[in-house]
């Protein structure tokens, strides 16, 4: 068994940073849903879509469900399925986010989670010219 991994989002940021983490791995070392959400989308018929997701991509050790940006549509709906499915979130995705959730695909599910908000962090560097 293993966790599932869904990511919600705006329209155009799942699946281009899916897509770029595979071919930066030049691997696919998990299964990934994407479910990309408009701003104003029918909130019914997309909790519907996912918890399809949840559902299909769930092998029995839950879920983690990567969102943007939290208090946006995509989070409100992660709010809305979290009390229902054995499954955790984490908003902020980012792509060192998923890059590093996928470097360690047989991790627990809370495990996962923590992998990803460290990855989120710590792929967010500052840096200036010198003057």
């Amino acid at each position: 068994m293993s966790v599932g991994l869904l990511i919600i989002t705006h329209n155009g940021i799942g699946q281009i940073l899916v897509q770029t983490a595979f071919d930066m791995l030049e691997a696919k070392p998990m299964d990934i849903i994407t479910l990309e959400v408009d701003m104003n989308c029918d909130i019914d018929k997309t909790v519907q879509l996912a918890t399809a997701s949840i559902k299909e991509c769930n092998a029995g050790d839950g879920v983690l469900i990567l969102t943007d940006i939290f208090g946006s549509t995509p989070s409100n709906i992660v709010s809305i399925l979290l009390p229902e499915h054995h499954a955790c979130a984490v908003s902020g995705l980012n792509l060192p986010m998923l890059i590093r959730v996928l470097n360690y695909p047989d991790l627990t599910l809370n495990q996962l989670a923590e992998k990803a908000t460290s990855g989120g962090k710590d792929g967010i560097i500052y840096w200036e010219t010198p003057a």
